[in-house]
Formats: structure tokens, C-alpha cells, sequence
């Protein structure tokens, strides 16, 4: 009986000393993960592009004002050329002031522009749009930009807003971009492209061949992984993509496990962060 007793509190001890390092000490912190992209289509004058890959914020949920200062200060030692957001930089579910969030996020710096679309949390959508609009960002919602760097050819960037509550009209999410490249002759097409999405399975409903480059969220990467399984749970949307990286035919897609938290203020082995993504030709 004693020996059970024994077993019995240390199985108690074990389970909590595991909530309380999931939810203090496995939220806080920020992992850069580097990955180098390489594509034949990259010309000499884009060559090491780089691209800081945020996502997920949740602000108010774990991450906070500190938090925030941290995330500038290192994401602005990356130097980036861009910079975009894939999805919930903010939760409707969830308090905070968003003239903070605003005043962290018009610091961060780039060279070539700061680009952003909405997730399912960004509600009210009145709310994201502002947020985005007076940091200095571009809503990249259903619609592209070309992006010039000391070249005559320019890489094309867009984006598609949430998906979550309503996946049937993405063909028209996209027709602005799709008609685009439709009339455009080979020599004067952008020589690479970058689409922003924020619940990745939705690729599927795509033209993915137009895309050389798939940034997107919401997966959390899993929020909490044990070892030897990749995650416990992915939402609705992040059911079939939800890995750091897949290719889908000839289009690289990187999936950002985030920063804050959903539902759960939890995460384990699996810290909050940033992708930082080099885009080479060789």
C-alpha cells in the first residue's frame, strides 16, 4: 500500500511539474528557425533575400508586453528585407490593448515592405485592418503586390484572408492575383512568387503551381508535442499541413508553429517562434 502511495505522488509531482513547465516556462522564450530556400527562378539581385516569417501572436493570450520588446528587438537584428504575418495577430476571445500591439509592431524594420493577411481570430476585422494599417504593414487580404529590389523584375507577394468559417469562395479570393499572371507574357512575369495563407489545408483548393512559396499558420505546429509523436492536436484547417515544411508539387510550403497560444495556454516542446527564411539560387 505504501509502495502505491509512493508511485501514486510521484505520478502527481510528474504531471504537475509538466502543466505548470508547459504553461510558464515552454511559453515564454523565442526560437528563430532558419531555413534556406532554394529556387533556380531567383536572379542575382535577390539573391539571399530575406524573409522573417511571423505568426499566430494571440496577443494577451501568453505573450505579452515584454514579450513583444523581445520579439522586436530580435527580429530587427535579422535585418530582414521582409517581414509578413500569416494570421491572428490578435483574439477575439481574448482582452488586450491594441494600441501596445501597434506601437511594438510599426518598430519592426524591413528593407523591401511588411506584409500581412487575417487568421480566424483577427475579429473584428475593423480592429485587424487598423492594427495592420497604422504599423506600417500592407493587408495583403485577397490581393498581391509587386516587390522591386534594385532590378527591373520584381517577386510577387499575396495573400488570402481566413478560410475557416467559409472555404468556397477562395476562387474568388484569388481572382485579382489569378487574372494577373493570366495576361502577363513570360518576359515580364514576376520571376517569383510568395502567397500568405493563413490555414495551410486550403492550398489544396488552390492553382498551386502559380505559387513558388507558401507561408502559413494556424497549425501551431501541434502547440504541444511528446516525443517521437509530431503533435497531439491541430485545428480544423491544419489537419493535413501542419509540419514546419512540405513540397507540394514544385511549391515549398513552411507552415510557422507561432507565438502565442489557442484555447490552451500550453505548449510543450514546441517554444514560441519566428521563421527566417534565405532565398537563394544555389
Amino acid at each position: 500500500m505504501r509502495k502505491f502511495i509512493v508511485i501514486t505522488c510521484v505520478i502527481i509531482l510528474i504531471i504537475s511539474g509538466l502543466l505548470l513547465y508547459s504553461r510558464f516556462i515552454a511559453t515564454s522564450g523565442l526560437n528563430v528557425k532558419e531555413y534556406k530556400v532554394v529556387n533556380d527562378k531567383i536572379i542575382d539581385e535577390y539573391h539571399g533575400l530575406k524573409i522573417v516569417h511571423l505568426s499566430d501572436i494571440h496577443f494577451g493570450s501568453t505573450i505579452t508586453e515584454n514579450d513583444l520588446d523581445h520579439l522586436v528587438n530580435k527580429l530587427n537584428e535579422l535585418n530582414p528585407d521582409i517581414v509578413v504575418i500569416t494570421g491572428d495577430i490578435i483574439d477575439e476571445r481574448i482582452s488586450y490593448d491594441k494600441n501596445i500591439l501597434i506601437n511594438y509592431l510599426k518598430q519592426i524594420k524591413s528593407k523591401l515592405g511588411k506584409f500581412a493577411i487575417s487568421g480566424n481570430h483577427d475579429l473584428p476585422l475593423d480592429d485587424f485592418n487598423s492594427i495592420v494599417e497604422e504599423s506600417g504593414f500592407t493587408n495583403l487580404d485577397n490581393t498581391y503586390e509587386l516587390i522591386y529590389a534594385n532590378s527591373n523584375k520584381p517577386i510577387i507577394i499575396s495573400g488570402i484572408s481566413s478560410n475557416y468559417s467559409d472555404s468556397s469562395n477562395i476562387d474568388t479570393k484569388t481572382a485579382k492575383f489569378d487574372n494577373y499572371i493570366a495576361n502577363l507574357t513570360d518576359d515580364i512575369k514576376p520571376i517569383y512568387s510568395i502567397l500568405l495563407i493563413h490555414e495551410p489545408d486550403f492550398i489544396d483548393s488552390l492553382n498551386i503551381d502559380n505559387y513558388d512559396l507558401i507561408l502559413a499558420g494556424h497549425s501551431h505546429g501541434g502547440q504541444v508535442k511528446l516525443p517521437l509523436i509530431k503533435k497531439l492536436y491541430t485545428p480544423y484547417g491544419a489537419k493535413k499541413y501542419y509540419d514546419e515544411y512540405y513540397k507540394v508539387n514544385q511549391t515549398d510550403l513552411y507552415i510557422s508553429s507561432g507565438l502565442g497560444t489557442s484555447k490552451l495556454k500550453f505548449r510543450l516542446f514546441n517554444r514560441p517562434s519566428i521563421n527566417f527564411y534565405r532565398i537563394t539560387n544555389k
